[in-house]
C-alpha cells in the first residue's frame, strides 16, 4: 500500500494487475476501510485484464483525517429548509478525490466502481467527471430519491449502533452482530470471516469519529435522480434481493434513472460483500467490462469520415 496526494489531501491506496490494463477505482462505503474489499474480487477483476485500484476514501483507513463533528439532525434540517449546511465535506468532494487519484497515477479514464456510499460516490464521479469515467457500476446503492423505501428498522439500527466498549473485542464482536443482520440468505457472511475482517481493520485503522463526517456528507448531497438523467455511459447497476439497508426499489431506481443501464439483481443477496457472492458478481461484471472495452476499441478503430473532426473535406 502506499499514499499520493489527491485534491488536496493525503490518500491511501493500492493496486493490483497490469499497469497497462485498462483501469478499475473500487469506491467503498460509508465507514468502510479499502481493505473490506475481497481479494478473491479484485484478484478475479485483475485475471479478467484489469488494472484495480483501490483507496481508503476520506475520513477512515489511513487515509486524511478532518476534523469537527456536524449534528446530522441540523445537516437535514438544513437540507429541508434548502440551505448548505455547515459540513466538512459533501460526496461530490469525495467523489473529485476519486478523479484526482486518476490524475496522480496519470490514468486518462476507468472503469469506477462503487458499494453502498461507493456507490453514490461513483454516480457523482461520473457526473462531474464524464471524460474520466469509462463505466459505472453501482453496486448496493441508491439515487438518495426521498420517495424511494426507508432501510428496514433493525437493518438502520445495525448502521447506527456503536459497539458497548472500544477495545478489540468489543469492535469485533459488535461488528459481527450487527453485520449479520444485513447479510442474505443465499449468501451469508460467514462469522469467522466477519470476525477476521472486522479484526485486521481495527488493527488498521480504528476511527469511529470519521463516519459522523461521512454520514453528514450523504445527508448533504441530496438526491441524484435529475442528474443521472443527463449521464450518457455504459452503466451497471447491481443489487441483492434480501439488501434490508438499501432496499431492492433504491436499486431497480438506479437502474431506471440513467438512460440504457442494465440491471441485475440478485436473489438471496444482502448488504455485504460476502465471499460467497463474489464468483456471482464476477460472473456479472467482468463480461459487462469486457463488452465495454471492445466497444471502445471498435469506436477508436473506426476511420474519421471527411470534414468531421477538425479533418478536412475531400482529404
Amino acid at each position: 500500500m502506499a499514499q499520493l496526494n489527491a485534491n488536496g489531501i493525503a490518500i491511501e491506496y493500492d493496486e493490483i494487475g497490469d499497469k497497462a490494463a485498462p483501469a478499475f477505482l473500487l469506491i467503498m462505503g460509508f465507514g468502510t476501510q479499502m481493505t473490506s474489499w475481497p481479494d478473491a474480487f479484485r484478484q478475479g477483476l485483475a485475471d479478467a485484464g484489469f488494472r484495480v485500484i483501490r483507496f481508503d476514501n476520506r475520513d477512515v483507513g489511513l487515509t486524511q483525517k478532518f476534523s469537527g463533528l456536524p449534528n446530522p439532525r441540523e445537516v437535514s434540517r438544513a437540507m429541508a429548509e434548502g440551505r448548505m449546511p455547515d459540513v466538512p465535506y459533501t460526496l461530490d468532494d469525495m467523489a473529485d478525490d476519486g478523479a484526482a487519484i486518476l490524475d496522480a497515477l496519470g490514468i486518462e479514464s476507468a472503469h469506477v466502481a462503487g458499494a453502498s456510499m461507493g456507490g453514490m460516490i461513483a454516480q457523482l464521479m461520473a457526473l462531474r467527471h464524464p471524460s474520466r469515467v469509462r463505466s459505472l457500476i453501482s453496486i448496493m446503492s441508491t439515487t438518495g430519491d426521498p420517495s424511494l423505501p426507508r432501510s428496514d428498522p433493525a437493518a438502520q439500527e445495525a448502521l447506527m449502533a456503536r459497539p458497548p466498549a472500544e477495545d478489540k473485542a468489543s469492535v469485533v464482536a459488535h461488528g459481527v452482530k450487527t453485520r449479520k443482520v444485513i447479510t442474505g440468505r443465499r449468501y451469508p457472511t460467514e462469522d469467522h470471516w466477519l470476525a477476521e475482517t472486522i479484526a485486521a481493520n481495527y488493527e488498521r485503522s480504528y476511527y469511529p469519529q470519521g463516519t459522523v463526517r461521512q454520514w453528514a456528507a450523504i445527508l448533504a448531497s441530496g438526491p441524484r435522480t435529475s442528474r443521472l438523467k443527463r449521464l450518457s455511459l455504459p452503466a451497471l447497476v447491481l443489487h441483492g434481493g434480501d439488501d434490508t439497508l438499501i432496499k431492492p426499489e433504491a436499486g431497480r431506481h438506479t437502474a431506471a434513472s440513467i438512460p440504457g443501464a442494465t440491471y441485475v439483481e440478485i436473489e438471496g443477496w444482502g448488504h455485504d460483500m460476502a465471499p460467497s457472492v463474489i464468483p456471482v458478481l464476477l460472473e456479472t461484471m467482468v463480461p459487462f467490462l469486457r463488452g465495454v472495452e471492445a466497444e471502445r476499441a471498435e469506436a477508436l478503430s473506426r476511420p474519421v469520415a471527411p470534414g468531421c473532426c477538425g479533418g478536412a473535406a475531400g482529404q
